[in-house]
């Protein structure tokens, strides 16, 4: 059983700007009511606003972030290979954040200027195949028929996870210590705690096939959460990939937390967990 009362998922944004249309917050109780999406403040959420929202939090809720929380580690000893960083996920955390000066939590610069040699953003910057860097959890996710994973060091196009992961890096130095990160802290016995989500699983667990994963009318959505133990939701104003995605992810978070497979991943080690972090529903 989950020791959670309140499950909250975030589809998560590495645009830049203050205000970002892609970013959504869900949040459900126990039981099988739908998810029902948090209104932001302002009519979009910003990255901070996200930040001092985990951080208010009391109650014991798992909240669920959709980046990676480090880039991969094990694969070459070294985040930024050739580069004087930090070699563990706190002290890379608060780097990042420190070289960044990028409104909001951005950390567009991060890539585009201050490591620049280490990311792709197309043809210019040779074979893409040589930037295609993973963490073990997603090595293993692909490895057990998950799908080709995105890397953090690939930075181009509209499916990339690079901006959004530096992005996410700052937010998690900004929690860290006030909010346990797992598994870079072991789960606490009270009070909330935030996990690396990845919202294609919840897909998935939905019954819906890769590449095909995106729900944008309210049939879609509610038959989805079905699969995962939901009753319908309240309409919305406007069907999009990220409400939808924080809606089923916030369900399928509720129905999962409970499983010990998922808090206790066999390929995850202490070297891994400091490092690189681990994704909830990897197992």
């Amino acid at each position: 059983m989950s020791r959670f009362d309140a499950f909250a998922a975030i589809d998560w944004s590495g645009a830049k700007g203050s205000r970002h249309k892609g970013i959504a917050l869900a949040l459900c109780g126990p039981g099988d009511a739908a998810p029902q999406l948090v209104p932001p403040p302002g009519g979009a959420w910003s990255r901070t606003a996200i930040r001092d929202w985990i951080l208010a939090r009391r109650d014991p809720v798992l909240i669920g972030l959709d980046f990676s929380f480090a880039p991969p580690w094990v694969e070459r000893s070294a985040y930024l290979p050739g580069d004087a960083v930090p070699n563990r996920a706190r002290p890379f955390w608060a780097y990042v954040d420190r070289l960044c000066a990028d409104e909001d939590l951005g950390a567009a610069s991060f890539l585009e200027h201050s490591h620049r040699r280490h990311f792709y953003f197309g043809i210019a910057d040779g074979r893409k195949a040589d930037y295609m860097h993973f963490r073990r959890c997603e090595a293993h996710y692909n490895a057990g028929g998950g799908g080709k994973p995105s890397t953090v060091y690939d930075a181009i196009g509209a499916a990339q996870v690079a901006k959004g992961s530096f992005a996410g890096m700052r937010l998690l130095h900004h929690l860290s210590g006030h909010v346990p990160i797992w598994p870079f802290d072991p789960l606490p016995g009270a009070g909330p705690a935030v996990v690396e989500i990845y919202t294609s699983i919840a897909a998935r667990a939905a019954g819906l096939r890769k590449g095909t994963s995106k729900l944008r009318d309210a049939a879609a959505l509610d038959a989805a959460l079905e699969a995962v133990g939901s009753r319908p939701h309240a309409p919305l104003h406007r069907y999009d990939d990220h409400a939808t995605d924080a809606i089923l992810t916030a369900a399928w978070l509720r129905a999962n937390a409970g499983r010990d497979e998922y808090w206790r991943p066999r390929p995850l080690t202490a070297a891994i967990a400091d490092s690189e972090g681990w994704t909830f529903g990897v197992s």
